[in-house]
């Protein structure tokens, strides 16, 4: 809302936390900004998850302009979809198997050769992930303490990769335009998201060690010109993704595995401003070139 008001731009905000859909009725005329995050569960707000899946649908059916569609929000909502498009798109991602309940978890890790790690389908942040080192670890693992499944019950057994250096990269992406690189230590856990919300609970060193670097840093390495960042724009183009957060890592043998795509993807305050950049300026340009040639009256941001 920030950026929007920066560009002087007319918006209200929907907060779409459930509740009734008139589908019968014609929707409000305007350009639509899809905000809502796949972790939202986690602060009670599931209801939202799926009344977006489903409010997406209507204003699309009325050709209403959306930033981060249906079509992005069904890969926000499932890492099957997601690994099973860059798959076939020709990205590598790590071998993973998806898991419908938690029935069948034990068997299906069996087919990955350990270490390995489980995460939810629907996730965000890294939440539910869990590393092993052997089979033998997580069947007892699950024989003591059972699973937190995902939101919608399915979960993931996926190869575990393990870095050449204890960082992540993420590729930030708008509109088909590559903004930046951040490197996110892998150092404190999985829980990487880096929204400066997202790392209060995390903002503490372990006792006993000295970490003197920023858990998020620029990767100036990570360039447009970059193969990879060249595959992840042509991704997003192929499949209608307008804001994206991709994330890989490298293992030691230099191999690049990409592993998640964020899709209402958030920015790290730090880094943008010590580098002078700005993930949601962007998103405030895309949302004002679709507002004149929409002729949209204003702005909705869910």
């Amino acid at each position: 809302t920030k950026a929007l008001e920066e560009h002087n731009l007319p918006y209200s905000c929907l907060f779409t936390n459930g509740g009734a859909i008139d589908i019968s009725s014609i929707p409000e005329w305007g350009v639509y900004i899809n905000r809502m995050s796949p972790s939202s569960h986690t602060r009670g707000h599931q209801n939202g998850v799926q009344y977006m899946k489903e409010y997406l649908s209507v204003l699309e059916s009325y050709n209403l302009p959306v930033i981060n569609g249906s079509q992005s929000f069904s890969f926000e909502l499932s890492k099957v979809r997601q690994h099973a498009a860059l798959e076939a798109f020709g990205i590598r991602t790590p071998k993973t198997i998806a898991v419908v309940g938690t029935d069948g978890l034990i068997e299906a890790a069996k087919k990955i050769s350990p270490p390995f790690i489980t995460k939810h389908n629907q996730g965000g942040k890294g939440l539910g992930v869990q590393l092993f080192h052997s089979h033998e670890a997580f069947e007892k693992h699950i024989r003591e303490f059972g699973f937190v499944s995902s939101p919608d019950n399915i979960n993931l057994i996926q190869q575990y990769i393990k870095p050449a250096q204890p960082f992540i990269t993420r590729v930030e992406i708008v509109n088909g335009v590559f903004q930046y690189a951040i490197q996110s230590s892998t150092k404190g856990g999985f829980e990487l998201c880096p929204a400066d919300v997202c790392t209060v609970e995390d903002a503490f060193c372990p006792a006993g060690e000295s970490i003197d670097e920023e858990k998020f840093q620029l990767r100036t390495d990570i360039t447009k010109d970059h193969p990879l960042v060249q595959e992840y724009i042509n991704f997003c183009q192929e499949y209608r993704i307008d804001v994206a957060g991709i994330e890989f890592i490298e293992d030691q043998d230099g191999n690049l595995f990409t592993y998640d795509i964020n899709c209402t993807t958030n920015y790290n305050s730090n880094v943008e401003s010590k580098h002078g950049f700005s993930g949601m300026h962007s998103i405030a340009q895309l949302a004002k070139r679709k507002l004149g040639s929409a002729h949209g009256i204003h702005l909705k941001a869910l």
